[in-house]
């Protein structure tokens, strides 16, 4: 376990992100330790869930979820937060059902971006910018 890492309740379905890992111990929820969901990643074409980021004018990033076809934002099934981490800077944003899968940051679009975003139902996506 390590900081930022999300877990996630197998019972209850609770997500949280490691803050401080403290002994290193998983906290526990429904009397069982939280497992950490694995970062995953796949070619932009061919997943919805994998976070596109793209420069904008004036030293922004946008990222949307799902390049060709957009990540659905149903009650169900939706993206919960896209964030982008420069090294100790982080910028998150929470979307709801409804919403547009994509979001704009207030950061440079640049080599070493790190993009997560989280789906309710198919966990947590990372792509680094190479």
């Amino acid at each position: 376990m390590k900081r930022n890492d999300i877990l996630k309740c197998a019972i209850c379905g609770l997500t949280a992100e490691v803050l401080d890992i403290g002994g290193g111990n998983p906290p526990i929820c429904c009397d069982k330790p939280m497992q950490p969901m694995p970062e995953q990643t796949a070619e932009f074409k061919f997943e919805k869930h994998v976070p596109y980021p793209e420069e904008l004018p004036g030293g922004r990033t946008r990222v949307v979820v799902g390049k060709d076809a957009a990540h659905p934002m149903l009650e169900a099934h939706h993206i919960e937060w896209i964030e982008v981490r420069d090294g100790a800077d982080v910028f998150r944003r929470y979307l709801a059902s409804g919403d547009a899968p994509e979001a704009e940051f207030p950061i440079q679009f640049k080599k070493g971006l790190v993009i997560r975003e989280f789906c309710n139902m198919h966990g947590l996506w990372v792509y680094e910018v190479k």
